[in-house]
């Protein structure tokens, strides 16, 4: 059964930047493209992403999967006043980076009204593959007192919009 989604608006890229929450800012990333088939982001790779030997550390490469799939798993349920949150997250290095602008896309796999599974691929400057990771997520009733839910109308997605 297809589900019919709003459109979501037009500003929904500077909405989920502003807010990402302060994890996703400290890493310095920052959703580029959103869809609901799609969500992309970048990050400059900086020093404080580094581990000892100068390569991006392994955790940088699974916040970004869990932080995208988490946000992109979050348009679809939104509406209904739910969030998503990691149950379990898979995340395989496949090549070393040690500067440059990290780009990842968020896929969906399964979206269901529990469950979500998103995939998320990772690339370097020379579009070349350095992380894949699998995140399942579970959707859960979005908590009254917390910041979502008061700015919530800010990133819902168009009103009067037919289902």
């Amino acid at each position: 059964m297809s589900v019919h989604r709003p459109p979501l608006p037009t500003d929904i890229v500077d909405q989920l930047n502003a807010h990402s929450g302060a994890f996703s800012t400290s890493l310095g990333l920052r959703v580029t493209q959103a869809s609901y088939q799609q969500l992309d982001a970048e990050m400059p790779i900086g020093p404080h992403l580094l581990q000892p030997f100068g390569l991006v550390h392994g955790g940088v490469y699974a916040s970004v999967a869990e932080s995208l799939a988490s946000l992109a798993a979050g348009l679809h349920v939104i509406a209904e006043k739910k969030v998503a949150v990691g149950l379990e997250n898979s995340t395989t290095f496949l090549r070393a980076t040690r500067s440059g602008v990290l780009q990842a896309a968020a896929k969906p796999i399964a979206t269901g009204q529990r469950t979500h599974v998103w995939e998320v691929h990772m690339f370097n400057d020379s579009e070349i593959m350095v992380a894949s990771g699998r995140v399942r997520l579970l959707i859960i009733d979005a908590p009254p007192d917390s910041s979502f839910i008061q700015d919530r109308s800010k990133i819902q997605p168009q009103q009067n919009q037919p289902l």
